[in-house]
């Protein structure tokens, strides 16, 4: 007999500090997603971990207004398939609704059908407001190919 799906964990939040972001890029190029702008003004970064204190993984938000971009969320690989990914996602919209926001976007090359299981749509291009459309995440570091998606959180 199958023992079921894991519970998921409980998690806890860090906000990262700048000299901590080694580790977050060193999970985001394990991952093959996009490091080169961690380190700029205006990215927020969390570090999650179990409450028993083990790594879980790392999420980013940018504040453009009224929107959010989510960035840089990735579940370290021995705690993948038990929710963690969905729990970081979930705290980063309440910290994204805490800064007045009422809308997330983001963008994924392979985590479209992830997202959308937490309510995120596609979306397209044009209707991305200007400020998310000029940050590097969208501009250049994501290619054109990638899916972009939203949720009204608000």
């Amino acid at each position: 007999m199958s023992p079921g799906p894991r519970p998921a964990l409980k998690l806890v939040a860090f906000p990262l500090a700048n000299w901590e972001r080694d580790g977050l890029k060193a999970a985001l190029r394990k991952a093959r997603l996009p490091s080169e702008d961690v380190d700029e003004d205006g990215r927020q970064f969390w570090r999650f971990t179990t409450i028993n204190d083990m790594p879980a993984g790392f999420g980013g938000l940018e504040i453009h207004g009224p929107d959010a971009l989510l960035r840089s969320v990735v579940t370290l690989p021995p705690l993948r398939g038990r929710g963690v990914g969905r729990a970081m996602v979930a705290a980063l919209e309440t910290e994204a609704q805490s800064h007045g926001c009422g809308t997330v976007y983001l963008i994924t090359t392979t985590e479209a059908a992830f997202f959308a299981k937490l309510g995120y749509a596609p979306c397209e291009r044009p209707q991305v407001p200007a400020a998310i459309r000029a940050s590097a995440q969208f501009s250049s570091l994501c290619p054109e190919s990638a899916a972009v998606m939203v949720k009204r959180i608000g």
